[in-house]
């Protein structure tokens, strides 16, 4: 751009002339221009202030209100010869470059007609990110995950994380045929873990880039959760050794609210991650539909200033202005622990992918691009001309990388299996078979000892620090639980305890997220008691259960559910050891993270081969609270259920645990505490981790009659899949006119009804706990034993939701169609 000095209104602005250009200022304390100089003429002032931020760099930093963080950007832009490099490191440099575009175009030699989102125009990404590694890892870091859209994900996976090329290059075989079980996805969807020495440092790292599906920013999240879950479990609560990296494309990056969701969990305590790098690749064009049209503020990183985070805009043309905004992005993160956004302004040489026209809609844009030197030859040119390589060596480097692939590509055509398994980005050690395959078929008895159970029920109904001044309606319900444990009975408040309780003791880490998840949203589970007296003073009583146990998490969370859902579900993914939950305020607010259940959790195991036992609890019922805040939309879960409605399956001994395993999620709607706390338990001793989506109470946490006996939990009881009918009617089943299916709390309705109408001999009542897998081989049995009796399926909701269209057709091939099984 024209300097400023010939443009002398902007001098005159400050009520300075021309005449002043040669005067010697002194320079004020917060600007580093001067380096070891206190005073500068106007002219070269105003020289090195436009050499720092009207160069290849733009810095947005103002809005930062923290003067120590901006004084430490201006230092590391502003001190004269910052952007200095060795020959060494411009060597380095080139050959990264080189790999960079030479993989692309071996691509596009090899498979001209393939879509494979190819990162030229913007080729200085592998080494930027490569900067970023290196330098965090010199910092200590150990484990870097990773999550980024399509495009240059290839790219990445075969320079940044160095994926065997021939792993890579058997993945455009049309011939390639799946070894694993599973659909598997489309090659730039597929997701990698890798540990390797880094070159740079010496030191060990371990690389993993998340597996994600087509919507954009959705991986955001998962990211962050399986990076706070790895912080955790390595007790690293600085983010010292763990750490994450998120590419977004300038379009999703303004465009996606997940993006704003994400950003607002980055400086909460239980969600934080201490900082995550964003790139931005910003090739100025989403698909077909310009900047202009695509976002409403100045720049596609806006976004990022919500949290006070720093935004290094840079020209990706000049690749040693991009290494050098990432090595200061790199220490500011392991400075501050925050966030910190590198925005590569680059172009998109081909169309959105290699098979699209994109001068149908930016014809100009194009024009423009066709004419743009590439910046490896850019770049070289300029190493060249001033000596730092030869023309020789260059061209040398292109050739050695350029036979790397070639032979690969040989080594490829043997690949005519893809093991999915090789995929995997997060790998579970000695929790599979060396196959993958679960180490047994059977899941032991979930109860646990009455000792056990009194204990943990003691500590429920205590405070267990002193001088603790709790809440009075508090203390009633505490003594409350006292008397529940004296009597051996439980609600569900205190099923739930007893779950979590016992794993703790087990070693097993239990996390509860969500919305007002502490207190509950129906103010009946009062995990963190709050001191009345003290501010900010807590106690969680689950902490206190025994000297030596894991701990436990209970956060609420912002109020979001994608992210928040995402969150969590990242979380289950780094280790199968563990408990994570996920409550809704309400069922129906799952709504608004429908894209993490359909993308990830029901069909993350078919595509990615990758297990995860999250836990969605959502609260469900029709019970006056008007059209939301009722039904929790079962009828959605059980639609994308993968059993078959019309095969009769083989019920061997370990039926009911192969089902689970052949399964794509578990749903189900408890009707007692004692199921609820050994569907939980389930969940951990099962040799195989599924999501379990339950359908949780609102009335029934106060109800009477909704208690278990300990009798129900103790050592050798189990979750009960489906609870037959035990009063009058089973004891003459050839009097029954009537069975009733249901599930959840319409039993208590029903049982109250048929009283009422003094029904007992005549009708029947059965609860369907788990719903799908749907349990075949113990409905049969109850079918079989009232021969007579017409079968209702009875539910509070609409006939077009709720369960009916699920188990209709299933009763219909229990009994061979020979029974209908009226609404």
């Amino acid at each position: 751009p024209a300097s400023q000095i010939d443009n002398i209104p902007v001098v005159g602005f400050y009520g300075l002339h021309e005449s002043d250009l040669d005067k010697v200022f002194q320079l004020p304390t917060t600007t580093f221009i001067g380096g070891n100089e206190n005073s500068l003429s106007l002219r070269e002032i105003i020289k090195r202030l436009e050499n720092t931020y009207c160069q290849h760099i733009g810095l947005e930093f103002m809005f930062i209100n923290d003067v120590e963080q901006c004084q430490w950007i201006r230092q590391k832009f502003e001190t004269p010869g910052v952007m200095k490099f060795t020959n060494e490191e411009k060597r380095t440099l080139l050959a990264r470059l080189v790999r960079s575009m030479r993989f692309e175009d071996f691509l596009a030699r090899k498979w001209s007609s393939e879509k494979r989102f190819g990162l030229e125009g913007c080729e200085v990404m592998i080494p930027a990110l490569k900067t970023i590694i290196d330098k965090s890892s010199e910092m200590g870091i150990e484990y870097v995950i990773m999550g980024m859209p399509h495009r240059g994900r290839l790219n990445v996976l075969a320079n940044v994380i160095r994926k065997e090329l021939e792993q890579i290059f058997c993945q455009f075989d049309p011939k390639l045929e799946a070894a694993d079980e599973g659909s598997g996805d489309v090659k730039y969807h597929l997701g990698m873990y890798h540990e390797r020495i880094n070159r740079a440092t010496n030191k060990k790292i371990t690389l993993s880039l998340m597996a994600n599906p087509s919507h954009l920013e959705a991986v955001d999240p998962v990211v962050q959760g399986k990076t706070k879950a790895e912080q955790f479990y390595r007790g690293d609560t600085a983010g010292k050794k763990v750490m994450s990296i998120l590419l977004h494309g300038d379009a999703a990056f303004a465009g996606q609210g997940v993006v704003y969701e994400t950003f607002h969990l980055s400086d909460l305590p239980s969600y934080t991650t201490n900082g995550t790098i964003h790139v931005v690749v910003n090739n100025q064009i989403g698909f077909t539909t310009d900047p202009r049209m695509a976002r409403s503020s100045p720049y596609p990183t806006d976004v990022a200033r919500v949290v006070n985070a720093p935004i290094f805009h840079v020209n990706a043309d000049d690749p040693e202005a991009v290494m050098y905004v990432c090595s200061v992005a790199a220490e500011w993160r392991n400075t501050f622990n925050k966030d910190v956004v590198v925005d590569l302004v680059c172009y998109r040489r081909r169309g959105h992918n290699e098979m699209d026209e994109p001068m149908f809609t930016q014809p100009l844009m194009y024009k423009q691009i066709h004419k743009q030197v590439p910046v490896l030859k850019k770049y070289a040119d300029k190493l060249i001309a001033d000596g730092t390589v030869t023309l020789q060596e260059f061209e040398e480097e292109i050739a050695k990388y350029d036979r790397i692939c070639e032979e690969a590509y040989t080594r490829s055509k043997d690949n005519k299996i893809l093991h999915i398994k090789h995929w995997l980005d997060s790998p579970w050690p000695g929790f599979f078979n060396v196959d993958g395959e679960p180490k047994s078929m059977s899941c032991p008895p979930t109860g646990i000892s009455e000792d056990l159970l009194t204990h943990i029920g003691n500590v429920a109904s205590s405070v267990p620090v002193k001088d603790f001044k709790i809440h009075a309606g508090l203390s009633r319900i505490l003594r409350a639980r006292l008397e529940m444990t004296k009597n051996r009975v439980v609600d569900w408040a205190l099923a739930e305890y007893m779950a979590f309780g016992s794993f703790l003791k087990e070693g097993i880490h239990v996390r509860l997220s969500g919305q007002d998840v502490e207190r509950g949203t129906f103010s009946h589970r009062h995990h963190v008691l709050h001191d009345q007296e003290v501010d900010k003073r807590t106690c969680v009583p689950m902490n206190h259960l025994w000297e030596q146990q894991a701990p436990y998490t209970v956060c609420n969370s912002s109020l979001s559910e994608y992210g928040v859902l995402g969150f969590e579900l990242g979380f289950a993914m780094a280790s199968p050891n563990a408990l994570v939950c996920w409550e809704a305020q309400f069922g129906d607010f799952h709504n608004t993270a429908q894209c993490i259940i359909d993308q990830f959790i029901s069909s993350g195991q078919a595509k990615w081969v990758r297990h995860n036992g999250i836990v969605l609890l959502l609260p469900h019922g029709m019970e006056g609270m008007g059209p939301e805040h009722s039904s929790a939309r079962p009828e959605r879960f059980l639609q994308m259920s993968n059993d078959d409605s019309d095969a009769y399956p083989e019920v061997g001994e370990q039926f009911e645990v192969s089902q689970l395993y052949e399964c794509n999620w578990i749903v189900v709607n408890c009707s007692t505490p004692a199921n609820y706390f050994h569907v939980l338990r389930r969940q951990i001793l099962l040799p195989f981790r599924k999501p379990l989506i339950i359908l949780t109470p609102k009335s029934l946490l106060r109800h009477p009659e909704a208690k278990s006996s300990f009798d129900e939990m103790v050592s050798g009881t189990t979750f009960q899949r489906v609870i037959p009918e035990n009063g009058l009617a089973a004891h003459a089943p050839h009097e029954v006119k009537r069975v009733i299916f249901c599930t959840g709390k319409v039993y208590y309705d029903l049982v109250k009804e048929r009283k009422n109408q003094d029904l007992e001999k005549q009708v029947a009542i059965t609860r369907l706990e788990q719903i799908s897998p749907f349990p075949f081989d113990l409905l049969k049995e109850e079918l079989e034993k009232y021969p007579d009796a017409d079968l209702v399926w009875c539910q509070e909701e609409h006939k077009n939701s709720g369960y009916y269209d699920y188990v209709k057709p299933r009763f219909r091939t229990i009994v061979n169609h020979t029974r209908p099984i009226w609404y």
